[in-house]
């Protein structure tokens, strides 16, 4: 399992439930290395005592990783091989994993990939919504102005957006999205390839009616959000006769933010945004 001096660090995707998931190529890696560094080894233990695989473990998570990661890369250096593992899917997404393969790069240790099952990609194709294109916003944060704050940045996004969300957040978060990027079509993907996966498809309002009928909600989750959609010029027709404000509010109404709707207004006016600005203000103080 070594190359060269170092050893190497092997990334190694496990199941994010179903263990029949796990490949025959991960299976042979974590047999063959010297060390597994896991996320949760009590959770990895049940893993391996499945597969028979006996090996030493190690904790590698977000709490320890600074001075575990440390230790890690000096096994590394003296020859040793090392799995990381998560406690589900693949290392690095949204886990301290990407730190360990960057110190490893830094430090010359060769890093392989076992590629495997991953939530986000399982969620977003079950979702039903347009997979060509779409982005990964992970975990948003805790605290209510923050996540507020991250969800306004992103209400433009076209592509398709892929979060996680916890079951003890789940409400406040579907909520959160609902205020700021409105009703869009999404999915919520829980208990992703176990016995009791359940994929509910719907708007955020319908979604957050179920859940909210509920007595709890267990399981981790993928919310699967689509893209913004953006209103079709409105034909020449009738945005003549419209203010400048009728115009905005116009778009607006279709669920476009003031910032999106004047930047629209201004290209079917052929004019700037500086120029729709201007007289949007005008209108607003009642100057003639």
């Amino acid at each position: 399992m070594e190359n060269g001096k170092n050893g190497c660090l092997y990334i190694v995707a496990t199941p994010i439930g179903n263990l029949e998931d796990i490949s025959f190529r991960a299976l042979k890696m974590l047999n063959g290395v010297d060390l597994i560094a896991a996320e949760d080894t009590r959770h990895t233990l049940k893993l391996l005592n499945h597969f028979n695989i006996k090996k030493p473990l190690i904790s590698y998570y977000e709490h320890n990783k600074r001075e575990r990661g440390s230790e890690l890369i000096s096994r590394l250096k003296n020859g040793n091989s090392v799995a990381l593992v998560t406690d589900a899917g693949t290392p690095g997404i949204s886990d301290p994993g990407e730190d360990i393969v960057k110190l490893a790069i830094e430090n010359d240790i060769p890093v392989v990939m076992i590629p495997g099952p991953t939530a986000l990609i399982t969620g977003l194709v079950l979702s039903g919504l347009p997979c060509g294109r779409f982005c990964f916003e992970g975990f948003l944060p805790h605290r209510k102005k923050e996540r507020i704050k991250r969800l306004e940045s992103i209400r433009s996004e076209e592509r398709t957006i892929v979060f996680y969300i916890t079951p003890h957040r789940a409400l406040d978060v579907l909520r959160d999205m609902l205020s700021v990027l409105g009703n869009r079509k999404s999915a919520l993907c829980r208990e992703l390839t176990k016995t009791h996966e359940e994929i509910i498809r719907g708007t955020l309002s319908k979604i957050i009616e179920t859940l909210s009928s509920r007595d709890s909600i267990k399981g981790e989750m993928v919310l699967v959000v689509e893209g913004e959609k953006m209103p079709e010029s409105l034909p020449e027709n009738e945005f003549l006769s419209l203010s400048v404000t009728d115009h905005i509010e116009q778009y607006i109404s279709h669920g476009l933010n003031l910032k999106d709707a004047m930047k629209q207004v201004a290209k079917d006016r052929g004019v700037s945004k500086s120029d729709v600005y201007s007289e949007y203000i005008r209108e607003k103080n009642g100057d003639e």
